[in-house]
Order: C-alpha cells, then sequence, then structure tokens
C-alpha cells in the first residue's frame, strides 16, 4: 500500500501522520520522548504505523457481513487490550532498569528495603491497569509517563505512611524519575504482532465474540502482514532542522498548521496553534496557503512548557490541570505567565489562603489573553477559527477561548478536532503528499 508520512517534531511530542493516495487518514501516533529527535520520530512513526494496521483491521471486519452487528463493541475492546499489551512491557522493563539501579547501591539494607517497597508499587500498578484499559474506560493520557507517574506517586504515599519513615518519598520518586526517563528512549511500537496477538487471545475468548473467532483472526493476520510503501516524508515542528531529511522534506511549522487546519475544516480563515514552546496566529486563504502570521517564539511563555511547568509545581500531571482549573468558583489574576517567575508567584497565591483549582483558572485565562493579543497583530479573528496544537485538548483552555472571542469579536465559528495535536503532521502529510 502506498502512503505519504507527516512528522511534526516539537518541543515536547512528537507527531506522526500515514495519509493514502487519497490523502485519507491511515493512521496516527504520538510520543513524548525527548531523550532525541531521531528517537521521537522513529516513536511516532512506529506508533501511526501500527495505528493504520488497526485501521486496516477494523476495515476488513466492517466489509465481513457476519461481523457487522459485533464491529462497535469488538474494535474497542481489541484496541484497550492492545494498550494493556504495551502497557505491561513498559511497566516491565522499568523494573528491570529500576532493579539494576537499585542493585547498584552499596548500603544493602536500604537496597532490600526499597527494592521490596518499588516491587510492590509496580505489582500493584500492573493490576490496576487492567482496569485503566478495559473497554469503555476513559483514557487517562496518551503517555506512559503520565499513567505511570500518577499511579507510583500515589502507591508511594502509602507506602511511606506504612514504613513510619523508613523510607523517604524523595527518595523513592528519585529512583522513579531516574528509571522512567530511560524507559521514555525505548520503543515498544515495533511489537505491533505480540500485542495485537494478546489483544486476540483475550477478546476472542469472551461470550460475544467466540463465534466470530476465526473472522477477528483473519482480520488481525491481515492488518499484521500489511505492508506499506512510504513514497515520501515531510518533517515540520521545532526539532524539524535536526532530522536526516534533505532540505526539500522540510516545511516550516506554519505552513503545515495553516495547511492542516484547512484540510480538517475547509472553510478555515484563521488558526491559532499553541504547542510545546512557541504560540502561532494564522491567517490563510481558501485554498489553506497562509496570507499573514505572529509568532511568539521567544520564550515557552504561555506554551505546553509552561503548563508542564505549573503541573510539576502542583505535583500534577499535565493533562490534570484543565479538569482540575474547571472545578474552579472564582479567577484569580495572574499576573505572569513567565515561566522563570511561575513558581514563586504559585507558590504566593497558594499561601495566600487561595485554592488551586481558581488559580489554575486564572492562569488559562492568562495564557489566552496572551495568545489573544497575537491573534490581533495577526489580522484579528475572521470566520472559521480553528484551534490547534496539545493546548487545544485542554478543556479549560478551549473555553477560556471561546469566552474571549465572543468578547472581543462576536459570535465566530471556533473549531477545535478531537485530533488538533496533530493538525501540523497532517499538513506535512499532505505537503509528502503533493510533492512526491
Amino acid at each position: 500500500m502506498n502512503c505519504f508520512i507527516g512528522i511534526d517534531l516539537g518541543s515536547t511530542t512528537s507527531k506522526a501522520i500515514f495519509m493514502n493516495e487519497q490523502e485519507k487518514f491511515l493512521g496516527r501516533g504520538i510520543t513524548n520522548s525527548r531523550s532525541n529527535y531521531h528517537l521521537a520520530c522513529q516513536i511516532a512513526r512506529e506508533e501511526a504505523e501500527n495505528n493504520s494496521r488497526f485501521s486496516l483491521l477494523e476495515q476488513m471486519i466492517r466489509a465481513n457481513p457476519r461481523c457487522k452487528k459485533i464491529v462497535a463493541s469488538l474494535m474497542p475492546w481489541l484496541f484497550s487490550r492492545y494498550r494493556l499489551s504495551e502497557y505491561n512491557a513498559q511497566l516491565r522493563a522499568l523494573r528491570d532498569i529500576c532493579a539494576t539501579d537499585l542493585n547498584a547501591w552499596k548500603d544493602p539494607v536500604s537496597v532490600s528495603l526499597y527494592r521490596e517497597v518499588v516491587e510492590k508499587i509496580l505489582r500493584q500498578m500492573a493490576e490496576e491497569a487492567v482496569l485503566f484499559f478495559q473497554s469503555g474506560a476513559s483514557s487517562k493520557s496518551d503517555f506512559f509517563r503520565d499513567i505511570a507517574t500518577s499511579q507510583f506517586m500515589d502507591h508511594a504515599q502509602d507506602q511511606i505512611r506504612e514504613h513510619n519513615g523508613k523510607i523517604t518519598f524523595d527518595r523513592l520518586i528519585g529512583i522513579f524519575d531516574r528509571a522512567i526517563i530511560r524507559v521514555e528512549s525505548i520503543s515498544f511500537a515495533r511489537a505491533f504482532s505480540e500485542n495485537i496477538d494478546f489483544a486476540y487471545r483475550k477478546v476472542s475468548r469472551l461470550p460475544e465474540f467466540l463465534d466470530f473467532k476465526d473472522d477477528i483472526y483473519q482480520a488481525v493476520k491481515y492488518a499484521d502482514e500489511q505492508e506499506f510503501n512510504i513514497v515520501n516524508i515531510v518533517g515540520t515542528g521545532y526539532g524539524r532542522q535536526r532530522l536526516p531529511f534533505d532540505k526539500k522534506q522540510l516545511r516550516s511549522e506554519i505552513l503545515c498548521h495553516g495547511l492542516g487546519a484547512h484540510y480538517m475544516f475547509p472553510k478555515t480563515r484563521t488558526v491559532l496553534d499553541i504547542g510545546g514552546q512557541d504560540t502561532k496566529a494564522i491567517q490563510i486563504d481558501a485554498n489553506g496557503i497562509v496570507e499573514n502570521f505572529q509568532m511568539n517564539d521567544r520564550c515557552a511563555a504561555g506554551c505546553g512548557r509552561y503548563l508542564g511547568y505549573v503541573a510539576d509545581e502542583m505535583n500534577m500531571g499535565v493533562h490534570e490541570l484543565g479538569p482540575q482549573a474547571l472545578k474552579a468558583t472564582k479567577m484569580v489574576r495572574i499576573n505572569s505567565t513567565c515561566t522563570v517567575f511561575a513558581g514563586a508567584e504559585l507558590r504566593q497565591r497558594l499561601a495566600l489562603g487561595e485554592k488551586r483549582e481558581d488559580i489554575l483558572a486564572g492562569l488559562h485565562r492568562a495564557i489566552i489573553l496572551r495568545a489573544m493579543s497575537l491573534l490581533a497583530r495577526s489580522g484579528g479573528i475572521n470566520n472559521e477559527f480553528t484551534f490547534t496544537g496539545g493546548v487545544a485538548k485542554n478543556q479549560a483552555a478551549t473555553g477560556a477561548l471561546k469566552k474571549l472571542v465572543l468578547e472581543n469579536y462576536g459570535n465566530i465559528k471556533i473549531n477545535v478536532s478531537p485530533d488538533s495535536i496533530y493538525t501540523g503532521a497532517c499538513g506535512a502529510a499532505l505537503f509528502a503528499g503533493n510533492s512526491k
């Protein structure tokens, strides 16, 4: 099968899109590995390829008349079991790295105690994973780091209390932090055959799918054996210049986000992208060609990196910030969105008795206010308006944006796709197809 790949190498996440010759999405992949851009590119690409295989698997199931009544329930089960297999492999790697690090300790008493505690926590995490990756369970995050960190910290607190001062939280978390960085440098995406086989064996035993066991197997086998002929690849994003690509295979983020937003929403005329390292306000024409733009590229203020810093200060996952902010009963005014001063102001606000959710609500509004000034300098907001980038998945940020747009520009149609974080990769895939 001929296909084109677009890769968006961001400062916090890297994304990949597989697109066929008819400019239809085949699959998408994402990683938050930042150890090096070559590895991030590889992992995102492999994830996109595996996701493409799932798309082909689903197409074959849907094309089978016998399976029409089970496809809606079957695919979530297959995908959740597949994710569970991946997650368990990552947990095993985490356990092995922690064990290796602990073996290097020189205090045998501490080694024994901390090894026992870490192994207990990781066993508990594996048991909980079965529930996290049930069909229909809401996804906590796309990333192993986010899910594992939240689990580990919860169980670490329990172990601190249970051992009554014999172990310290900082030392326990230090073991985890050093290990998980190395887990992120391992590509698990190549093991599609192993993971889909695990998923098939688990799902085919469920009573509702027993009569369709052979049909499911044939679809799984077809998807696993499919070969992809990569006709062209185009890279974009913050790290694109670090890729081993020819210059003609690179495009600017501005061009890719403009074209990607036009592909998703053809009537788009204004695009706001809030990524990990910068914010871009883009004006495009009826063909998705960039006419004007403004970019905040001198610091990470108000971008994904800033939110990551805030999350670290508050001992939360980035994915938890938006839901927490939505619980606010009032909005605390934040004077600075500068990353350098963020920690001091947050600590000051908390010391004054302000609630965490109220602080976060004010913080999200401050971020969007900063973006609104870029939009104004780029030419304002024209119907339709599309919000892209990782921050577009944050409901508190999206809510603040809709409110400020209404206040300043009236009732403008605002598009936010569930695939907003892939907009740049989408544009890059389109360029790959157009320049084959």
